[in-house]
């Protein structure tokens, strides 16, 4: 094959930790919206979309999560 595959996993992480960020900014905007609606200054619709993109974008982080654990297991049980 040849070619390093270094670049290949940079971008791998770059790509995790943009997706990461985007993840804690949902849950940032949902916080902020339940704390508004608390306040009664919030939209009650508004906050119940936002709560469900964070909801939304944890559970498929999650779902991402195990799935690269299960696949590091079966790499690691592999033999040499």
């Amino acid at each position: 094959i040849g070619t390093s595959s270094a670049p290949k996993a940079q971008a791998f992480v770059g790509e995790l930790g943009r997706a990461i960020g985007e993840i804690d900014k949902l849950q940032t905007v949902a916080d902020a919206q339940a704390d508004a609606v608390a306040r009664g200054a919030g939209n009650i619709h508004e906050m119940a979309l936002a709560l469900e993109k964070a909801d939304v974008a944890m559970r498929l982080a999650m779902r991402v999560r195990n799935k690269l654990v299960e696949t590091y297991n079966e790499i690691m049980r592999m033999g040499i």
